[in-house]
């Protein structure tokens, strides 16, 4: 293993700890008494900031207090007070533990709200995506477009009061559907093409393109073209399109380019091709109908993010895990991160020209993983297995014939660590993959935190970061593993985190296994399974996990006795991992191009939602 493993924030003994979260949140209290206080409603633990304070508390909060790290901004309706609302998430990189949460509260008539942008670039996406859905102008943001939706769109959707062409209630079970249980088919009711909505008094005028010939204007007042001063050579700047149909963008996904020749001058992400607004179904469904829906946001790594959603949901409820679940949580979580990383890696090498060798080389593995899951769960992918206060199903008997315990003894200690061995042994010093990989898509240590980036693209940039350890959930506290960590923040080094992150996995899972044979036959839940779930108290509630893509979390709130959430928010990692993509491209060739999108481990469905 590499000595660049370093211990990570949060292994400071409790008794010495100071609890870094109640001194900012006074400090910010003393410095700023007229713009700053504590947020007054039942449940909530952030603060109030007055709109025009929150650069000067963002600042005070990032330079004098430590908190550098922007996870989260999350758009919120207050419609019965009027009030459109931004939640930001804020944590400290080195000093680990929970986070100080700004609220700001602007009239939901005129929603105005200073841009954070210039303290923190890792606001860029989330603050579009908040003025997307809800309206919320940003004001400053150097790109203030809808993200999500195309830009024609018609209203913000994330509005309490917005209405789709086939709205039926605010909440299920939908009156269609109850009680004799029919299925209605809303698009039986609205025929292809006329289940959009369009301004009042619209007419199309032919103009409505010109958002794409503004797009592809990245260049602003730049000159079109360079000169070559030693052969006075001049060349054109063009702009081209990669994707969505490319096959390094994953179907729906697309990058506008500015190229000097092969370099690349600019890049803007484009995306929004798969939206479903899936945090307004997430609103109306259930809290344990929500489950499945979670499954599909990162389709590689499903069981994580089950745990994310029902973190956040039991911190609603109160609810206690038996140590049965928590053990066989961290066996399915740490079984999915390996899973991700032998997709990730394997695509990687395909984008680097390997073809599908490398890629078909770890399938092999990862199938005997999803065999597992397939037992567990009845699903290869998509699994739907986390319940509040436990799990779904306690282990099976066997997997394919062969006793379960038997089969996770012989997969953790001699298929994946062989095939692990094998892979770093032919990638890792491989010529051609270090030819290609190191020095490309480079982000420095300051940089990689202030896009807010999560997982292997933070820990390859330096930073010592990781929820497991920043801020320990589940039992991960009472584990023994290290946090890989490298230091070029190059596509080389993002790669070499996630074989050393198989490596630690595996030392996880070894751990593990003597739990799961000790606490046989113990309860999986909480209590009796419960499906129809009221919140006993309102308030707001952020569970965070370490998916394999970085930082996955899940912003709650819900009032007294709700069957829904009033909010559902999701901070995905795929992206705000995007943020950096075009600084990161910049300088490179074409080529690179890919290679560097593939670094990032981007899951579409996580990225539009």
């Amino acid at each position: 293993m590499n000595e660049a493993i370093l211990e990570a924030p949060g292994s400071v003994p409790p008794e010495t700890a100071v609890n870094p979260v109640e001194q900012a949140i006074n400090a910010l209290k003393e410095r700023f008494p007229e713009a700053v206080s504590d947020d007054p409603r039942d449940g909530y633990s952030g603060l109030l900031v007055a709109a025009d304070k929150l650069p000067e508390v963002a600042l005070a909060l990032r330079d004098d207090l430590g908190f550098d790290y922007l996870s989260s901004v999350t758009g919120v309706d207050l419609i019965e007070d009027g009030k459109l609302e931004a939640v930001y998430h804020t944590y400290s990189i080195d000093q680990g533990g929970g986070s100080v949460v700004l609220h700001v509260q602007v009239d939901r008539e005129n929603p105005v709200i200073p841009t954070l942008v210039p303290v923190w670039p890792g606001a860029d996406f989330q603050e579009r995506e908040a003025w997307d859905l809800y309206g919320i102008h940003f004001e400053g943001h150097p790109d203030l477009r809808r993200i999500l939706t195309w830009d024609g769109f018609h209203g913000h959707p994330m509005r309490k009061d917005w209405k789709e062409p086939f709205y039926e209630e605010d909440t299920k079970p939908f009156g269609s559907r109850w009680p004799a249980g029919g299925v209605l088919r809303a698009e039986e009711l609205n025929p292809y093409g006329q289940n959009v909505q369009y301004p009042p008094g619209w007419v199309p005028t032919g103009e409505e393109y010109d958002v794409e010939t503004e797009m592809y204007a990245i260049t602003g007042a730049d000159l079109a073209y360079s000169i070559d001063a030693s052969q006075q050579m001049k060349t054109d700047k063009i702009t081209v399109n990669l994707g969505p149909q490319h096959p390094s963008t994953h179907g729906v996904f697309r990058m506008v380019v500015q190229l000097d020749g092969e370099t690349v001058v600019d890049l803007k992400p484009v995306m929004g091709y798969l939206h479903r607004n899936h945090e307004k179904i997430g609103e109306r469904n259930t809290f344990l109908g929500n489950i499945p829906y979670t499954d599909r946001l990162d389709y590689l790594s499903p069981i994580s993010n089950n745990h994310g959603y029902v973190l956040a949901v039991e911190k609603l409820l109160g609810s206690v895990v038996p140590e049965r679940a928590e053990w066989i949580r961290i066996l399915t979580v740490e079984l999915t991160r390996m899973a991700n990383h032998l997709w990730a890696i394997g695509f990687l090498l395909n984008d680097l020209g390997a073809l599908q060798t490398p890629m078909l080389y770890f399938y092999i593995e990862r199938e005997l993983i999803l065999d597992f899951f397939e037992t567990l769960t009845g699903a290869r992918m998509m699994n739907n297995y986390m319940r509040f206060g436990g799990v779904a199903y306690d282990l099976p008997d066997d997997v394919r014939g062969q006793p379960t315990m038997s089969f996770l003894d012989e997969l953790v200690n001699e298929r994946l660590p062989k095939a692990i061995e094998q892979g770093n042994n032919l990638m890792t010093f491989n010529e051609i993959v270090r030819a290609r990989s190191i020095g490309v898509g480079r982000l420095t240590r300051q940089e990689a935190i202030a896009y807010s980036m999560a997982g292997p693209m933070l820990r390859a940039s330096g930073v010592n970061y990781d929820v497991r350890k920043a801020e320990p959930y589940s039992y991960y506290a009472s584990l023994d593993f290290d946090i890989p960590v490298y230091y070029d923040g190059d596509v080389y080094d993002r790669y070499r985190v996630r074989m050393d992150e198989l490596q630690q996995s595996l030392r996880i899972l070894r751990q593990v296994l003597p739990y799961l044979k000790e606490t046989e036959g113990s309860p999986v839940i909480d209590g009796k399974p419960s499906y129809a779930i009221r919140i006993p108290q309102p308030g707001e509630a952020y569970g965070r996990v370490e998916n394999p893509k970085g930082e996955l979390g899940f912003y709650i709130t819900a009032k007294r006795r709700s069957a829904s959430p009033e909010r559902y928010h999701v901070r995905a990692p795929s992206f705000i991992n995007l943020t950096s993509l075009g600084k990161m491209c910049q300088g490179h060739k074409v080529a690179d191009i890919v290679v560097i999108l593939g670094s990032i481990d981007i899951v579409l469905g996580e990225v539009d939602r």
